[in-house]
Formats: C-alpha cells, sequence, structure tokens
C-alpha cells in the first residue's frame, strides 16, 4: 500500500504585489490621513465610504495593462442558479464608485456634491519595485459644477495639504493644464485619422521623458532609444508637428507670457480658446487666493490622462532632488493628480454630469516625507508592568487599569514569567518607556519599582552611568503615587 503524503504546509508569504504594514508605518499613514481630511473638511468637503466592491459593470472601463486577466481589475463571478451570475470587482479607483454612488443617490444629495474618500484600491498589474497591487488613496472631488472656480479650489487646496503634511514651500508645485488647450492643437493640426491622433497623444505623453528633441524624433520618422531599439514614429511632416511643440514649449517666464504663447500654439480654434479662457480664469482666481508662482503654475507639459480628462488637469509635483538607484540625482516627482471628467456619471444617468477632482498617493507621499526626515509620529510602546508572580494577576491587573483610566497607555506581561529577562527583553521589543515592577516585599511595603527604559537605553549607548547620575534608572514610589510619577517621568522622557 502506497505511504499517504503528508499534507503539504502553506507558505507563509505575502502574495506578489503585496506587503504587509506594522505598527509604525500604520501610525504614520494614519496620522497623515488624518491630516488631510483636516484640510478637506476645512474646505467643506464630506467624507464617503463607499464599498469595496463594484460590479464589473459599474466599474466601466478597465485599466489600460490588457495583458492581465479582466484587464486589469481583480473580479470574480458570483455563483447563480441560472448560471446568469454578477461579476464584481475590488475598485481599482475611488472615483468609479463615486460616480455610481452620485448617480445612484443624486436625489438625495446636495448638487454640486462635495466629498472626500480614503482607502486602499486593487490593481491586477504586473507587481514591480515600488509597485504593488494593494495601495491607498486619497481622493476629493466635487460633483455637479461646471464652474472653472471648482477646479480651481481644488488646486489651492492640494498645495495647502502638502504644507500640512510637512512638505515645505518651495520644495513642492502644483502644475496646472487644460485638455481643450491641447484638442485645440490637434484640430490646428488638421488631423482627420483617429489611429494618427492616439498616436499623437501617446507621443506627447512621452515629452518629460524624452524632451523637445525626442518628442520632434517621435512625431516625425521615429528615433533610437536609449537601449538601441528603433521607434517608429508617427510619420508627421514638420510643419504638422510644429504646433505640438509650440504647445509643449509654451511655459514662460509667467503665467501672461505663457497663456500669450499657447495662444500661438491654438492658433483660431474655437475649442482651444475656451481651454486658455479657462486657464485665464483659474489663474485669476489662484491669485486672488493668495496662490503664487511659488506653488502652483501653468505648465503645458502636464497631459495626464488624455483620454479620460475634459477640462482643466493637474499635477502636484516635489521638486527636491534624490538620488536613484544608481546614486544619480533627480527630483522625486509625481505625488497627486486629477482634473475635470464630464463624462463619468453620463454612464449611468445618460445626461452630463460635471465633475472635477484630485487623487493624492498616499504611499509615494509617505515615501517623501521619510527621505526628508519629516515623520515624527511617536512610536513610543506601552508602559509594561511585568509579573512576578503568575498568581497574583489580580494585583497587576488593577495596576495597569488605573494607568490606562488615567489615559496612559499600559499592558501587563502576558507571556511566561518564569524569566524575569525575557519581559524586560520584551519591553525592549515594544519600545516601552517604562517597565513596572511588583515582587513580594514590594507588595508588603506598599511600594511599586519603576524602571526607565528610555535612560537605560542611553546608558548603554554611552557606556557610561556618569553622565546620567542625577537620574536614577531604577527607583522605588508609593503604591498610592502610581499614576502621578508614571506621567511626570512620561513627560520627562518626551523632554
Amino acid at each position: 500500500m502506497a505511504k499517504q503524503k503528508k499534507p503539504q504546509r502553506p507558505k507563509a508569504q505575502t502574495p506578489k504585489g503585496f506587503r504587509d504594514y506594522f505598527g509604525a508605518e500604520v501610525a504614520q499613514r494614519t496620522e497623515m490621513l488624518r491630516v488631510i481630511a483636516g484640510v478637506y473638511h476645512r474646505y467643506g468637503f464630506e467624507a464617503l465610504e463607499s464599498a469595496a466592491v463594484e460590479t464589473v459593470e459599474a466599474l466601466g472601463k478597465f485599466l489600460p495593462d490588457v495583458d492581465r486577466p479582466n484587464e486589469g481589475v481583480f473580479a470574480w463571478q458570483e455563483e447563480d442558479e441560472n448560471d446568469n451570475g454578477d461579476w464584481l470587482a475590488l475598485r481599482y479607483d475611488l472615483t468609479a464608485p463615486l460616480a455610481r454612488v452620485f448617480a445612484q443617490h443624486r436625489n438625495d444629495l446636495p448638487t454640486p456634491y462635495r466629498r472626500f474618500a480614503m482607502g486602499p484600491v486593487w490593481r491586477n498589474e504586473k507587481p514591480g519595485p515600488g509597485r504593488f497591487r494593494q495601495f491607498y488613496q486619497c481622493d476629493a472631488d466635487t460633483v455637479g459644477s461646471g464652474n472653472v472656480a471648482a477646479d480651481a479650489e481644488i488646486c489651492a487646496m492640494l498645495a495647502d495639504t502638502l504644507e500640512a503634511v510637512g512638505i515645505e514651500r518651495g520644495d513642492y508645485v502644483v502644475r496646472i493644464n487644460n485638455r481643450k488647450v491641447l484638442n485645440g492643437v490637434l484640430e490646428v493640426m488638421g488631423l482627420s485619422d483617429d489611429d494618427q491622433k492616439a498616436n499623437v497623444l501617446r507621443t506627447i505623453d512621452k515629452f518629460d521623458k524624452v524632451g523637445e528633441s525626442g518628442v520632434r524624433e517621435l512625431l516625425g520618422k521615429g528615433r533610437l532609444d536609449a537601449s538601441g531599439a528603433y521607434i517608429d514614429g508617427v510619420g508627421l511632416s514638420d510643419a504638422q508637428a510644429e504646433p505640438v511643440l509650440m504647445f509643449l514649449t509654451a511655459k514662460g517666464v509667467d503665467t501672461e507670457s505663457t497663456l500669450g504663447m499657447l495662444g500661438n500654439a491654438i492658433r483660431n480654434s474655437v475649442v482651444g480658446a475656451q481651454g486658455l479662457d479657462e486657464l485665464r480664469q483659474m489663474a485669476d482666481l489662484l491669485a486672488a487666493g493668495g496662490y503664487g508662482a511659488d506653488r502652483i503654475v501653468i505648465d503645458p507639459s502636464v497631459v495626464r490622462g488624455l483620454g479620460y480628462y475634459t477640462g482643466p488637469v493637474f499635477e502636484a509635483e516635489l521638486t527636491f532632488e534624490i538620488k536613484d538607484e544608481k546614486g544619480r540625482p533627480r527630483s522625486f516627482g509625481s505625488v497627486a493628480g486629477g482634473g475635470r471628467y464630464d463624462d463619468l456619471v453620463k454612464r449611468f444617468t445618460g445626461q452630463e454630469v460635471p465633475a472635477t477632482g484630485v487623487s493624492i498617493g498616499v504611499d509615494r507621499l509617505l515615501a517623501a516625507l521619510h527621505m526628508k526626515g519629516r515623520l515624527d509620529t511617536d512610536t513610543t510602546g506601552p508602559v509594561v508592568v511585568t509579573v512576578m508572580d503568575k498568581h497574583r494577576m489580580a494585583d497587576y491587573q488593577a495596576i495597569v487599569s488605573e494607568l490606562r483610566n488615567a489615559g496612559i497607555r499600559a499592558e501587563v506581561y502576558l507571556g511566561n514569567p518564569k524569566s524575569f529577562g525575557n519581559q524586560l527583553k520584551y519591553a525592549d521589543q515594544r519600545n516601552s518607556p517604562i517597565a513596572i515592577i511588583q515582587g513580594g516585599d514590594e507588595l508588603e511595603a506598599g511600594t511599586l519599582q519603576v524602571k526607565d527604559l528610555i535612560l537605560g537605553a542611553k546608558i548603554a549607548e554611552t557606556a557610561s552611568q556618569e553622565e546620567w547620575s542625577e537620574r536614577p534608572q531604577q527607583f522605588e514610589i508609593p503604591r498610592a503615587d502610581l499614576v502621578d510619577r508614571i506621567k511626570a517621568l512620561l513627560e520627562e522622557q518626551s523632554q
């Protein structure tokens, strides 16, 4: 008889493209979301928490990574007796669910509807360095207003948000453009073939990577890329390509000069003139609010979501220098983006509903603050009450309850109490500031031993007790003075 194989144990590892977050990271993200929510709330936006799962039909347009199952979303079909179950999917952003929510509840919601939402989204994309399949987004949107003041307000709020979380003025810039201006440029070019238009748009999107000369080559016959491979161009003549290059390089020394050069690029295009007028209105509104060129600028090179946005587009870029994996200097790059999307709700209602919004990449923003050394979330652990006698757990629980009731974070050691050294090792692993000890002698005397673990760590670092001689590492206190003495010591440690 064949010997039965033992059941194989599952591997203890996260799936590719996912990661685990531990105490300090979670605390830092929570604090950042709290600060961002405070800014959004101050601007009059209301919180919305929609379902993490939507129907595939409601999500609509999938992501462009079409070589993945279900075109970039995590989707599955509900079981149904008639084999006609709905397809469901994890949300891949927070905007598509907003469109469904507004269409479903529009009779009960104020218009314009101003909402913010925060939470994880999931994308079934190929994972890579720094590219995860689950990540946090933090969105704010205004639905139901076609007023360009709504777009300007989002940009102002984005600038305020960056400064609120710790990005100093001068380390970021919010850049603004308008899709209608780009449509005007395409109109001037006289392109009638949709495929050729799409190729031009894809080429424009590469401006940040290949620059003016690279775009000129790609709009023409083509170019050699960094790997030596030849990339075919769109095949435009120099005259046809010129409006695109005028558009992309139209950033002047100030707003007026930029708008003037954009006007030259769109020539007599009506739609281009509409976009130009919207940019001028936004510039005026932002200037009236005190948002100068040190914070927000018009920049024609911003060409986000070419097939998605219908009007103003904006992007927040962190401008400070970092080193890449090869030690070369480069700017940190974009941490937020958005724009006007007037066609999304129309899928549900049949009527155009204007909307504009922004999405902040929380993980990238946290990474930027790490690099700048501006994350100061308190990672101090709890006060640990050690266990000297396992039969006296009620006494130790009374101590810890008294501390908690006074607002002090505390816990009783719940591991094996046999080794006191292991209890202190546990306290160190928890980054605990204080350990409290009460053996039989202390119980009889009505006292407690307090061990200052922060001071102990400093003595270990300096290998010198002398410079800390005025502060004892361990001392005895009356049991009745527990809360006052622990509060005083925590205050002393914090300073």
